[in-house]
C-alpha cells in the first residue's frame, strides 16, 4: 500500500503531457513540466496559443514596460547601480495639473499618456483573448468577467475618473512608492476613504475572498486523501470526500456550501472587491468631495 502524501511529502507524479481536445496537429506539440513550480501542484507549461489578440496585447504590453523602464533608466541617469539602488522610488508621471484633457509636452505628461494608451490596448485585448478561448472551448464566460470586475478598476483610476473630472493629472503614477503616495494622498484629498461605504465594502469582499479561498483549498486538502481534489467527479457524483468535506462544515459553522458552490461564493465575493472598489473610487471628487463630511451627514461619523 502506498504512503499517504500530503502538501508536504507530496511525490511528483508526471506522466504525459495533456494537450487538450480537439486536434493536436492544429496546435502544438510543445509542452513539458516544471520540477520547481511542480511543487505547488501538476506544473505543465504549455501548449499556449496566443491568437491575434494574444500577440497584440503582448506586443502592446512589452512597449508600455519597455517605455516605463527607459524613463526609469533616465531618471537613474543611466548608471545601473543607481537604477537598482533607486527602483522603488522611481516613477513616471502623470501630466501635471493644467493641461486638462489635452495633449501635454512629452516631457510633462505627454510620455506617460502614450504609454498608457499601450498598457490600455494591452489590458483590453487580453480580455478578449480570455472571453474568445473560453468561446472556443465551450466553457462558460466566467473568467472573463471576473477579469472584467478588475479591468473596471483598473479604468476608473486611469480613464473614466480622470475624464469625469477633466484632467489627465488624475491618472496614477507608475511607480511602486509613487503608486503608494498616490494612494494615501487620494484618502486625504477626500476625506478619508475609510468614510466611503463602497470603500467598506471592498475591504469586506477582500477579506471575505481571502477567507473563502483559505477555507476552500483548505478542506480540499484535508480530503485529498479520499479523491477531493478531482472536484468535478465529486460535483456530478458526491463521494466520500465531499461527504466529509459537508460534514465538517456543517458540525463546525451550521452549513456547507457544496464542491460547486464554494466556487460560486468565491467567484462572487472576488469579483465584489473590484466592482466596489471602483465605485467607490468614481464617486470622489466626482460626486462626493469629502467622505467624513459625508459621513457626518449621514450619521456614521462624530460630527464635531
Amino acid at each position: 500500500m502506498a504512503e499517504y502524501q500530503n502538501i508536504f511529502t507530496q511525490v511528483q507524479v508526471q506522466g504525459p503531457p495533456e494537450m487538450g481536445v480537439g486536434d493536436v496537429e492544429d496546435r502544438t506539440d510543445k509542452a513539458g513540466f516544471s520540477t520547481l513550480a511542480g511543487l505547488f501542484g501538476n506544473a505543465q507549461l504549455g501548449p499556449v496559443y496566443l491568437g491575434a489578440f494574444g500577440v497584440i496585447s503582448l506586443a502592446t504590453g512589452l512597449i508600455w514596460f519597455v517605455m516605463v523602464g527607459l524613463a526609469f533608466w533616465e531618471q537613474a541617469g543611466y548608471n545601473a547601480g543607481v537604477f537598482l539602488r533607486d527602483l522603488f522610488y522611481l516613477s513616471l508621471d502623470p501630466p501635471v495639473p493644467g493641461y486638462g484633457l489635452s495633449m501635454p509636452p512629452m516631457d510633462e505628461g505627454g510620455y506617460y499618456l502614450i504609454a498608457s494608451f499601450f498598457l490600455l490596448i494591452s489590458v483590453l485585448t487580453w480580455w478578449v483573448r480570455t472571453y474568445l478561448r473560453a468561446e472556443a472551448l465551450g466553457m462558460g464566460k466566467h473568467v472573463a468577467w471576473a477579469f472584467a470586475s478588475a479591468i473596471w478598476l483598473f479604468l476608473v483610476l486611469g480613464l473614466f475618473r480622470p475624464i469625469l473630472i477633466g484632467d489627465w493629472s488624475e491618472m496614477v503614477p507608475y511607480g511602486i512608492f509613487t503608486h503608494l503616495d498616490w494612494t494615501n494622498l487620494f484618502s486625504i484629498n477626500h476625506g478619508n476613504l475609510f468614510y466611503n461605504p463602497f470603500h467598506a465594502l471592498s475591504i469586506v469582499f477582500l477579506y471575505g475572498s481571502a477567507l473563502l479561498f483559505a477555507m476552500h483549498g483548505a478542506t480540499i486538502l484535508a480530503v485529498s486523501r479520499y479523491g477531493g481534489e478531482r472536484e468535478i467527479e465529486q460535483i456530478i457524483d458526491r463521494g466520500t470526500a465531499s461527504e466529509r468535506a459537508g460534514l465538517f462544515w456543517r458540525w463546525t459553522m451550521g452549513f456547507n456550501a457544496t464542491m460547486e458552490g464554494i466556487h460560486r461564493w468565491a467567484w462572487w465575493f472576488a469579483v465584489l472587491t473590484t466592482l466596489t472598489g471602483g465605485i467607490g473610487i468614481l464617486l470622489s471628487g466626482t460626486v462626493v468631495d469629502n467622505w467624513y463630511v459625508w459621513a457626518q451627514v449621514h450619521g456614521f461619523a462624530p460630527v464635531e
